[in-house]
């Protein structure tokens, strides 16, 4: 059975969420094309936008598998996110709620 760890993306402070909307796809687009078997960790998305310490931010439920890959290329393209709790794991009807959208890897 897979469990999940959530995944909090932070925009850069005073950034829209337009302008980070626009990076995330771009960083996503990216993990597609380049990480392809990486990528399919990613099981879900956030419905909406929210905020974190004044900041907008997006977060993701990524299989515990493909956490350290995620956020090592995170990282490396300069997308910062919050410290991943893996010690607060989700099972995949919490991943499935309607808050969130789950990403087709077909």
């Amino acid at each position: 059975m897979d469990e999940f760890l959530c995944l909090t993306l932070l925009a850069q402070p005073g950034e829209t969420e337009a302008a980070f909307k626009l990076r995330l796809t771009e960083f996503w687009t990216h993990m597609l094309r380049t990480r392809p078997d990486d990528y399919e960790g990613v099981y879900a998305e956030a419905r909406n936008f929210d905020e974190e310490d004044g900041r907008t931010c997006r977060q993701y439920m990524v299989v515990i598998e493909a956490i350290d890959a995620v956020t090592a290329e995170l990282t490396a393209k300069g997308v910062e996110f919050v410290e991943v709790d893996r010690d607060d794991t989700y099972n995949k009807a919490e991943a499935s709620s309607s808050e969130w959208f789950q990403i087709p890897h077909d």
